[in-house]
């Protein structure tokens, strides 16, 4: 059965991205840094058609599977306008992306099979789009972290992957500023390290 999942990447001090943000600054002042582990791995290069990279860690079995598995993702306006500026003309998806968002427009063709789907439904309907994209494999909410906190409030995450960076932000967007602690409870999955960064893997438990 297909899954909802979470995989993000935080600061020791809680941010997903830093102050600033935008378009010209995609995560913010130092936002970028906390995701340094992954540009290390040969899976993540490869997904954006580069060379190099470092294969058989665990850093690199963690980003293939999380590629590997998602059928399709959902996203928030915030997060696409940063992208759009910034990604390849083939996007780093290849799959289906809902965005949520108040102000719709036609869908958005990239090469390598990446379609971006405007929404204003709820985060329920577009998550049962996003469900019937996906087919067998899971759906990925990817952010931001308004985005995040909504479908874990709402009960909808199965699965929950935090990937710590060693570093303080210090200001900026907090992943998990907006949880409403009575709705959402977690079991721990797994905890893996490596030099370079903490792996967490959480289970939800319906309240």
């Amino acid at each position: 059965m297909s899954k909802v999942f979470v995989s993000v990447g935080m600061s020791l001090d809680g941010f997903l991205a830093g102050p600033n943000g935008g378009p010209t600054n995609p995560l913010g002042d130092g936002g970028v840094d906390i995701h340094q582990w992954a540009f290390k791995t040969k899976s993540f290069l490869e997904h954006l058609r580069m060379e190099g990279g470092e294969s058989q860690t665990r850093d690199d079995e963690i980003v293939h599977h999380t590629f590997d598995r998602a059928g399709a993702y959902i996203m928030g306006r915030r997060m696409f306008d940063e992208g759009e500026y910034n990604w390849p003309e083939d996007a780093p998806f290849r799959a289906p992306v809902f965005v949520l968002t108040n102000k719709p427009r036609s869908p958005w063709e990239r090469k390598g099979g990446t379609t971006f789907y405007f929404s204003d439904d709820n985060i329920e309907a577009a998550l049962g789009k996003s469900q019937e994209a996906a087919g067998i494999k899971d759906v990925r909410i990817s952010g931001g972290a308004s985005v995040i906190q909504q479908y874990l409030n709402a009960g909808l995450v199965d699965e929950l992957e935090v990937q710590v960076a060693p570093l303080f932000l210090g200001k900026g967007m907090r992943l998990f500023d907006h949880i409403d602690a009575t709705k959402v409870k977690l079991e721990i999955v797994e905890a893996i390290d490596s030099p370079i960064i903490t792996h967490l893997k959480y289970k939800t438990i319906r309240v």
